[in-house]
């Protein structure tokens, strides 16, 4: 009976609060932890949010709603219907992943919005607090309107309260997300893309962004006045931001929150704020590394279009399979076998590529039949040129070819500034066109590799068929640009990468590219370049130089020994575009790996090894030469072993623009 009692109490506690809220047209929410706290409030009908982290404030009231379209404004004239909390503590399985096991703990306030006067329409928005940053979205609920609905503009504002550096790259640029990132003030970026990290002066690290982006236009960041930010929804063709109908609910609004820049990798609340999985059956899905005819094309040895050079021809494909046979990797991503490559294919002319019509010069069927014969299977490739009315009419045919032949992977181009010449890659017309191919693949057993893709926003727990994406600058910039700087990867994990895997393609050996024709080289150690595996994460991961670089190099091993898949994942220490020093544990055995990597600076540090387990461990380490820098001898890579337990220390060492690499592996 007591206990009946105090439930029926804690019952009125919470409806008293809610009805206070109701009254004084505030409301909160605070994170399990009680350090993120989400403010609510209307002031003169307007709706405004905060957050402050512990005494620190985060964001100062920002405005909340919309404006469709003919002035129609849906951003003022509210009052407070209805105000619901409640919590939420579940542990899900990711079907593969940096972390295989992820809580999801928050604490939710949902606020329902009316009209005073006119229609009298209503709006919910929700916010989630969680102990890593919180999150809020909009839903339009059914209310009997039938015509379509036109957002012409998002009012959500992020009113930082402090200044500080930030990381970002421009938005509204033809090269989609590929440019290098710039660092300036908050108070001087450009309209920019997310995930736009921070590092306030107030000592927290911030990092804005979305997830669940669905059926809905993709979200940049403008700066308005000072520190004051704005949401800026990517437009149609025409100028609309959204068409839609009711009911309808945006992505999540996100603002992930750390004390140390490490903890924004660690983070998952972007998953943590998708759907979960939808795939019953995810047996096809299988993490991997992969070799590639692609470098080759890149740095001009081959072409990608027929040619005496041709790089897809089946004699060639015939020696790469050969090569991974020989190195022990199991998957070979072959580009350009397909009619319809000519020299200006990446031009924006609505290029025509088939999908399922072979060069003369190749024969898929025999290919395949090789690679089954040597325990290598083949990645498949669409490379779209942006022309999706052409991609469109041959997907099913094009999907159902490399089932047929039993592929189950594909990587998927979209070259071009803009879609069907016409359209933003990350406007609602292009977050719908990659959905449909993801859902697409799906049917057909395809796992995904999109190039030129949308940003991630966390989908890959819905589909776990969503593997990897490009979405920024990655290797084959060295081949053809000036390159990418030592300082490039130091600013990608921090801010591309916070939203999910990139398909970098790291693994270079031949630094210099004495196989090229392009007077190139890349600006990295050979050490940096195996450090990539570890403190990149992708589910695949390709082993991009040509492999006869590879054969018979002894620095070989740590890329034939690094799994893709993991169990748990540490920072150890790390600086924004500085340095980073990530760990990880293999999901299949008791191994731990380490990569450290700096940028133009040398750095000496020291870490524990306290996040290993109780066993002895072999440490296998590949370090930059002494001396070696990545102007300086950058392919000499010292190899040495020692063992150590939790209670040991590991000095590390850092040529400019180096890297170490560690296998720890378990004793017997």
């Amino acid at each position: 009976m007591k206990n009946l009692q105090l439930f029926f109490l804690a019952v009125l506690a919470i409806l008293l609060v809610d009805c206070a809220a109701v009254k004084n047209k505030t409301a909160t929410v605070a994170s399990p932890d009680g350090k993120n706290k989400i403010q609510f409030e209307i002031k003169e009908g307007v709706p405004y949010y905060s957050v402050n982290h512990a005494d620190i404030s985060v964001v100062n009231p920002s405005k909340l709603g919309f404006v469709f379209r003919d002035g129609d404004t849906f951003n003022s004239g509210f009052s407070v219907a209805d105000v619901k909390t409640s919590s939420f503590d579940k542990t899900w399985e990711q079907v593969w992943g940096e972390k295989h096991f992820i809580q999801n703990k928050y604490n939710e306030l949902v606020v329902t919005l009316q009209e005073q006067k006119g229609a009298k329409r209503k709006l919910e928005i929700q916010f989630r607090a969680f102990d890593d940053g919180v999150a809020l979205r909009y839903v339009f609920p059914e209310q009997g309107i039938t015509d379509s609905i036109f957002i012409m503009d998002e009012c959500t504002e992020f009113n930082l309260a402090s200044d500080g550096d930030s990381w970002w790259i421009p938005a509204y640029r033809d090269n989609r997300y590929e440019y290098l990132y710039e660092k300036t003030l908050v108070s001087e970026i450009d309209t920019v893309h997310t995930p736009y990290t921070i590092q306030s002066k107030n000592g927290l690290y911030l990092s804005l962004h979305e997830a669940n982006l669905v059926d809905f236009a993709s979200m940049t960041i403008e700066q308005t006045e000072g520190n004051s930010l704005k949401c800026n929804l990517v437009p149609w063709s025409d100028g609309v931001k959204v068409k839609t109908t009711a009911p309808f609910k945006t992505p999540w609004r996100t603002i992930q929150i750390a004390e140390k820049p490490g903890d924004l990798i660690t983070s998952y609340l972007i998953l943590n704020l998708n759907e979960p999985n939808t795939m019953t059956d995810v047996s096809w899905i299988q993490p991997h590394k992969y070799l590639g005819i692609w470098w080759g094309m890149h740095i001009g040895k081959y072409t990608f279009w027929e040619s005496e050079k041709h790089g897809a021809s089946t004699k060639n494909s015939k020696m790469y399979i050969d090569y991974c046979q020989k190195l022990g990797i199991d998957r070979l991503l072959i580009e350009g076998w397909n009619k319809g490559w000519t020299p200006a294919w990446y031009e924006n002319a609505m290029h025509m590529f088939s999908f399922t019509q072979s060069t003369d010069d190749f024969n898929l069927e025999e290919v395949v039949k090789y690679g089954d014969s040597k325990g290598v299977k083949l990645i498949g490739y669409h490379e779209t040129g942006s022309n999706l009315i052409n991609y469109l009419k041959q997907i099913d045919e094009g999907m159902a070819l490399y089932q047929k032949m039993g592929i189950h992977d594909i990587k998927i181009g979209q070259v071009g500034s803009r879609l069907n010449m016409l359209e933003w890659h990350h406007g609602q017309f292009g977050v719908n066109y990659y959905r449909y191919v993801l859902k697409k693949a799906a049917e057909y057993q395809l796992a995904v590799n999109f190039h030129e893709p949308i940003k991630d926003t966390g989908e890959r727990r819905t589909y776990p068929n969503m593997m990897s994406r490009e979405g920024a600058r990655g290797m084959e910039y060295d081949a053809w640009s000036d390159g990418n700087p030592p300082d490039h990867t130091l600013k990608l994990v921090f801010t591309r990468m916070l939203s999910g895997p990139m398909d970098f393609t790291p693994g270079i050996f031949d630094i210099y590219q004495k196989q090229g024709f392009n007077g190139r080289r890349t600006h990295t150690t050979l050490a940096k370049q195996l450090a990539y595996y570890v403190t990149l994460y992708s589910p695949i991961q390709m082993l991009a130089d040509l492999p006869d670089n590879y054969d018979g190099h002894p620095a070989f091993q740590f890329l034939k020994d690094v799994p893709v898949d993991w169990d748990d994942t540490k920072v150890l220490n790390a600086e924004i575009g500085e340095y980073i020093t990530t760990v990880r544990k293999d999901r299949k055995s008791d191994d731990w790996y380490l990569g450290s990597m700096t940028n133009e600076k040398a750095r000496e540090f020291t870490v524990n090894l306290d996040f290993l387990g109780e066993e002895n461990y072999e440490a296998q380490i590949y370090a930059d030469a002494p001396g070696t820098t990545w102007q300086n001898e950058p392919e000499k890579v010292a190899i040495s072993t020692v063992q150590v337990t939790k209670t040991s220390t590991l000095p590390i060492v850092l040529g400019e623009g180096g890297g170490m690499a560690v296998r720890f592996k378990k004793l017997n």
